[in-house]
């Protein structure tokens, strides 16, 4: 299952869409007002289905996980000094690849892909294809790849 993860333009919080490989709108992302970054994730009905919350007051950047108001792990940033690490504590999940030019893979603990995500170049906004090897899986990777942008954001800020 292939989804396109596009950020909105000129929104004023982080917003996306994000599509099925046929153009329909599978989850709609929409940050809202808080201290540090606040991601709600709807299905195509509208129905909140997760989140992703920054922790502020931490020394590098750290998000949590939650589908519906379930506490599933976190992500954070490691100290590093050339490629960006994690420390993913979130369904025994890791990255491999190139954090900088968005082209990684989730790996599960026996080193399975998870899904692969990199950049499509040449657009307005922001885009991105996760490409999830289970549909079943398609909500979390999502969720761990918002996270990850989100910490990108925040450099930026």
């Amino acid at each position: 299952m292939k989804l396109l993860f596009k950020q909105r333009l000129f929104s004023w919080f982080d917003s996306y869409d994000i599509y099925d490989e046929t153009g329909n709108t599978v989850y709609t992302v929409k940050g809202e007002l808080s201290w540090g970054h606040l991601l709600r994730i709807y299905d195509k009905n509208g129905t909140e289905v997760g989140s992703v919350k920054e922790k502020i007051l931490t020394w590098l950047p750290k998000f949590e996980i939650y589908l519906k108001d379930k506490y599933m792990g976190c992500i954070n940033k490691e100290l590093s000094f050339f490629q960006p690490r994690f420390n993913i504590d979130f369904n025994g999940w890791r990255i491999d690849g190139d954090l900088f030019g968005w082209d990684y893979s989730i790996l599960n603990a026996t080193c399975q892909r998870i899904a692969t995500v990199s950049k499509q170049l040449f657009n307005w906004s922001d885009t991105y294809i996760i490409d999830v090897a289970d549909p079943r899986d398609a909500l979390c990777a999502l969720m761990l790849v918002i996270a990850i942008d989100a910490e990108k954001c925040s450099r930026r800020d």
